[in-house]
């Protein structure tokens, strides 16, 4: 029996099909697929990633990786410039003691601060470069001094990683990937010049199916699990492999719009300034959320369904909405159909365990 509305419903062959396209994708250009855990922030989904061939899980926090490697992971990479003050050496220091871990690191400052406070605990670093995103990172001409500065602190540097986050804009895909390839080749290069054999790690769910796997040794995706409606688009993704979406229930009607009972506190805010709308429907290409409030989604669409009957929206960053639920909730063939039917779909809920684990 399904929860009360709103909720996070997950189509797990939807989920299942996503993780194994990727992984094929990954594995077809002998790059190793270390997805991004922050999206979903599940155990159960990342150990399905790892079974269908993941080297590890990407996470954003030292918190995340700890709920990580509580549940059985083995591989983590940080991908945060972090500063380690003493109190995140020591949390360091203790998974150190049980997984393989990493962190990024994004100046010779850092490397240097990393390297005193680890005191020659086994803790791998990755250098950050900037790749177009203007975010963190290094110029790619620097990463061979910040590795050098790691080395220095008594560091094992893994290698160089990037974000190109700005294949989140409307035709940068292709265009960010290509200069991901250009800065981290250049950054690989100064690495290798230390005598090292650096992993290269990008990508990003928009930027992925564009990657050029001559520059890459490592992709890093989130949001090709789940899809949402930023990656619909920009046509990272298609309806058909969305397989997240929030169930809400119509509570107001009018001519051309309607109102259901998921706002901000279920779907998330975000909206880019190029987004049509705070997010979509699965079921209604054309329909938009235009407004939205902590308890109230107000869907514009030619034909508004009936009070009382249950909609499928599609959050605008499914990362944000993933982070507002305490648990999703599985059915095997999520369908969109009235409610009485709805109450017949077998569903199973999966722990979102890394909820709120910031630091």
């Amino acid at each position: 029996m399904r929860p009360p509305t709103p909720f996070l419903s997950v189509d797990r062959s939807r989920v299942e099909a996503n993780v194994r396209r990727v992984a094929g994708w990954a594995a077809d250009r002998g790059l190793a697929l270390r997805p991004h855990a922050k999206t979903h922030k599940s155990p159960d989904l990342a150990a399905m990633q790892l079974a269908h061939g993941a080297v590890g899980l990407t996470v954003a926090t030292v918190g995340e990786a700890e709920v990580f490697a509580d549940h059985g992971a083995t591989d983590l990479f940080v991908a945060y410039p972090l500063w380690v003050d003493a109190e995140r050496a020591g949390r360091l220091g203790d998974l150190a003691g049980r997984v393989r871990i990493a962190i990024g690191v994004e100046s010779p400052e850092a490397a240097a601060q990393a390297g005193r406070a680890l005191a020659g605990r086994p803790v791998d670093v990755l250098v950050e470069v900037d790749t177009g995103h203007h975010r963190t990172g290094v110029a790619a001409a620097e990463a061979g001094r910040v590795a050098e500065a790691a080395l220095r602190a008594g560091l094992s540097v893994r290698g160089v990683f990037s974000f190109p986050g700005h294949s989140y804009a409307p035709q940068g895909r292709a265009a960010a990937a290509r200069d991901e390839a250009v800065a981290l080749a250049e950054a690989a290069a100064g690495v290798r010049a230390l005598g090292l054999d650096p992993v290269v790690s990008g990508g990003s769910t928009p930027s992925l199916a564009h990657s050029d796997a001559s520059a890459l040794t490592e992709v890093r995706p989130g949001v090709y699990v789940f899809g949402d409606a930023q990656q619909w688009e920009l046509g990272a993704c298609t309806a058909d492999e969305i397989a997240l979406t929030c169930r809400a229930t119509v509570v107001s009607r009018g001519p051309g719009r309607f109102v259901v009972d998921a706002g901000s506190k279920a779907l998330g805010a975000d909206r880019a300034p190029w987004a049509t709308g705070f997010g979509r429907l699965l079921d209604d290409p054309e329909a938009r959320v235009v407004q939205l409030s902590e308890h109230h989604a107000v869907v514009e669409c030619s034909s508004p369904p009936p009070l009382g009957s249950t909609v499928r929206l599609v959050p605008n960053h499914v990362c944000n909405a993933v982070n507002l639920a305490d648990r999703l909730w599985v059915t095997e063939h999520d369908r969109a159909e009235d409610p009485r039917a709805a109450q017949d779909q077998q569903w199973v809920s999966w722990a979102v365990a890394a909820r709120g684990r910031k630091a």
